[in-house]
């Protein structure tokens, strides 16, 4: 019998969770390798640091998920370095042989090289940043119960660089608690005073979507309260004053930065393979140029076409789909049949501002308002893992949206 091929998967992402869910195990033997143990659902992070749902709602440990197939080896590590010419993957816990490498790490937050901004703004990439927004806006709101007026000011400004999906969804989420939800808990904060501000370097927010989502979303985030600020840049923050490219100076001890990504990096990836936002350079089935065994795909895959000459968006929906294609590709491969380009179809994009109010661009039809929050709700619970988890997140959206309201709001922090 033909032994298997061994295939390195760097990534539990919705890429990497893609092609491992696809790959033929009779085939092959699969390793998974992340940093965590367990997927993280992005496109909700944002109700985590709101207190709308818990972690565990969103968050899927990788054993769990592939608990049947026993093809599938998983470590948890850090990759230092990919050895090329010996097939060698090095990482924090030894080095691993491969046949096939997929690398599919994602992104980070990019700061744009201003490494003071880095040091005291808050991210939102991991379900450990979403809790730690979580915990320093309910701090925020203690700290504020027990200073004086003068040091209020610097506490009751929320500002959030970035008006893209992360952005809009953050301002619309914190600006509905602030009215409805936070005056229950914290009877003696003048919430009026509480600004949430959104600073966005476009002319417009949500700037990729179309120019009805831009009219839309910006009417119903000031109806909201929101203050935004298009065409502005974040020059520099301290942890206490923000400054913007237009000379105005904002107190804030809360800055969330959704401004940009940037791909993950490994060493050992020859540097004419890096392109653009760092995002490696691929062909149409993601096997890296140059390389006859490393494959590249979601966010950090760089891949030319006609309908996207600048790479495809870094959207799950390119991600999920590269990683089915590459998993039938690689079955191809080792059984010599003709392999398939990847050709992204773009269904539409979307973004929620609050309760009843959403934004839907389908290829020839824009909504917004009730429907389109009730399609971005189905969308999304469609993909979430697993029946359990769409469950609990349904009766969590059902009893809030019945009561306008969660018991969410702890903070939960080392005693240390």
């Amino acid at each position: 019998m033909k032994p298997k091929k061994q295939i390195v998967v760097v990534g539990g992402g919705f890429a990497g969770i893609s092609i491992v869910k696809k790959i033929d195990t009779s085939l092959f033997d699969v390793l998974l390798i992340d940093r965590l143990n367990h997927h993280q659902f992005q496109p909700l992070f944002y109700q985590v640091a709101t207190s709308q749902i818990e972690p565990s709602s969103i968050s899927f440990p990788l054993r769990y998920v592939f608990r049947r197939n026993k093809s599938i080896w998983i470590r948890l590590a850090k990759v230092e370095k990919v050895d090329i010419e010996n097939n060698t993957i090095n990482t924090s816990i030894g080095d691993f042989k491969y046949d096939y490498l997929v690398l599919a790490m994602g992104c980070k937050t990019n700061f744009f090289g201003n490494e003071e901004i880095s040091k005291h703004a808050l991210t939102l990439k991991t379900t450990y940043d979403a809790i730690t927004i979580r915990n320093h806006i309910l701090q925020t709101f203690e700290d504020i119960i027990n200073s004086g007026d003068r040091d209020k000011q610097v506490l009751q400004n929320i500002v959030i660089v970035g008006a893209g999906p992360t952005g809009v969804e953050l301002a619309g989420s914190f600006a509905e608690i602030k009215s409805s939800i936070l005056p229950k808990d914290y009877h003696r904060i003048d919430f009026s005073k509480l600004k949430i501000i959104l600073i966005e370097g476009s002319k417009n927010i949500l700037n990729n979507m179309s120019a009805k989502t831009h009219a839309d979303s910006r009417r119903y985030l000031e109806k909201l309260g929101v203050d935004i600020m298009t065409e502005t840049n974040v020059k520099t923050y301290n942890g206490e004053i923000l400054t913007t490219n237009t000379g105005l100076e904002i107190k804030t001890k809360t800055v969330i930065w959704a401004a940009g990504v940037i791909a993950n990096t490994v060493n050992g990836i020859p540097q004419e393979s890096l392109k653009r936002g760092n995002r490696l350079k691929v062909n149409r089935i993601n096997k890296l140029e140059g390389v006859e065994n490393i494959f590249v795909i979601g966010d950090m895959a760089y891949m030319e076409t006609p309908k996207y000459p600048m790479g495809h968006p870094q959207v799950a929906n390119v991600a999920i789909n590269q990683g089915k294609l590459l998993a039938e590709n690689l079955k191809n491969i080792e059984k010599g049949k003709p392999t398939a380009e990847y050709e992204y179809t773009d269904l539409g994009a979307l973004a929620t501002i609050g309760r009843n109010k959403a934004v839907v661009d389908f290829r020839f039809l824009h909504l917004r308002g009730y429907f389109a929050w009730l399609i971005w709700m189905f969308l999304h619970l469609m993909l979430i893992l697993n029946v359990r988890n769409k469950l609990i997140i349904f009766i969590n959206w059902s009893w809030a949206y019945i009561t306008k309201n969660t018991a969410l709001r702890i903070i939960l922090k080392d005693n240390k």
